[in-house]
C-alpha cells in the first residue's frame, strides 16, 4: 500500500529530479481515479468556476463553493497531496480574513495545503506561521488576468522576467512549499526552478520545472484548448456517441432488453393476473 504524500517527500523528488504531476479534480469519482493513477498531487482549482459550474472565468465560485468541491476531492484521496485553491477575494482583503479561509480548507475539506495567487507575501507568511502550508502562483495569475492584459504570457521582456524571478525568491522565502508558473516563457521558468528549493510546477511554462499540471477536463478532451495542452483523450465524442445511442435504443425500444428487466416468479405472476383479470 502506497503511503500520503507528503510535502517531504515532495522536496525529495525536486532533489532527486523525478518530475512530479499534478492534476485538477473537483469531486469524488474522478478524484478517485486521478489518486489510483498515481499522481502525486491534486489541485481542487478555483478552475471548477468555469470548467464545472458554467460561469466565464474563475472569479465567481465562493468559499462554500470551494469547500464543498473540495470535500468530495479528499473523500476519495488515500495517497495524493491535496491542495486547496483559495477562490477570488477570499484572501485579498487582509491576512486575518485569509488565515481564516486558509484554515476552512484545512479543518473543513481536509487539505494537505493551501494556493493563492499573486504575490501576498505577508499572507503567506501569516499561513505558515499557523502551520497552514501554502503553494504559491506566479506567471499568469487567472484572478487578476485583466490587469496583466489578459489571458497572455508573462515574463517576456528583461523587467519583466527579473520582477517574477524576485516575486518568487519572495515567496519561496515568506515560506510556500510550492510553486505554480502558468504561462511563463520556458527559460525563465528553468531560472526559477534552478533558484528555488522548493518544487516548480509548470502549466505552460517548459519541460525545465519540477512537474507539471493541467486541468483534467481539458486533458481528457471535455473542456479548452490551449497552446500548452495535450489532449490524451477525446471524452466529449465518446459521451456524446453514448448518449446519442442511449437514446436512440430508447425510442426504438432496444433498451431496456430482457437482459435489463426483472420477472416475477412464474406462480405470483399467475395470482397477479388472476386478480387484475377479474377487475
Amino acid at each position: 500500500m502506497k503511503k500520503k504524500i507528503s510535502v517531504s517527500y515532495l522536496m525529495d523528488m525536486k532533489k532527486t529530479g523525478e518530475k512530479i504531476t499534478m492534476l485538477t479534480a473537483y469531486d469524488y469519482p474522478t478524484a478517485r481515479l486521478v489518486d489510483e493513477s498515481g499522481i502525486e498531487t491534486i489541485l481542487v482549482g478555483d478552475s471548477a468556476s468555469n470548467v464545472v459550474m458554467g460561469y466565464e472565468d474563475t472569479r465567481p465560485v465562493s468559499m462554500d463553493e470551494m469547500i464543498h468541491h473540495t470535500k468530495m476531492v479528499t473523500r476519495a484521496v488515500k495517497n495524493a497531496f491535496v491542495i486547496g485553491d483559495m477562490p477570488f477575494m477570499s484572501y485579498q482583503i487582509s491576512a486575518e480574513e485569509a488565515l481564516r479561509n486558509a484554515a476552512r480548507f484545512i479543518k473543513e475539506a481536509h487539505t494537505d495545503a493551501v494556493k493563492l495567487e499573486g504575490t501576498f507575501f505577508e499572507t503567506i507568511e501569516r499561513m505558515t506561521s499557523a502551520g497552514i502550508p501554502v503553494v504559491g502562483h506566479l506567471g499568469l495569475t487567472p484572478q487578476s488576468s485583466s490587469l496583466l492584459g489578459g489571458y497572455v504570457v508573462q515574463g517576456k521582456t528583461f523587467e519583466k522576467a527579473k520582477e517574477l524571478i524576485k516575486n518568487a525568491e519572495l515567496i519561496e522565502s515568506a515560506g510556500a512549499i510550492m510553486l505554480v508558473l502558468e504561462m511563463v516563457p520556458k527559460e525563465v521558468a528553468s531560472v526559477i526552478a534552478k533558484r528555488l528549493r522548493i518544487p516548480v510546477i509548470g502549466i505552460g511554462a517548459g519541460a525545465d520545472v519540477d512537474g507539471q499540471v493541467l486541468v483534467l477536463h481539458d486533458m481528457l478532451g471535455l473542456g479548452g484548448n490551449f497552446r500548452f495542452l495535450k489532449k490524451y483523450a477525446d471524452l466529449d465524442t465518446i459521451i456524446r456517441k453514448a448518449l446519442t445511442e442511449y437514446a436512440s435504443d430508447v425510442k426504438h425500444r432496444r433498451f431496456p432488453s430482457e437482459e435489463q428487466s426483472f420477472s416475477m416468479p412464474e406462480n405470483e405472476l399467475r395470482r397477479i393476473q388472476k386478480l387484475y383479470k377479474k377487475r
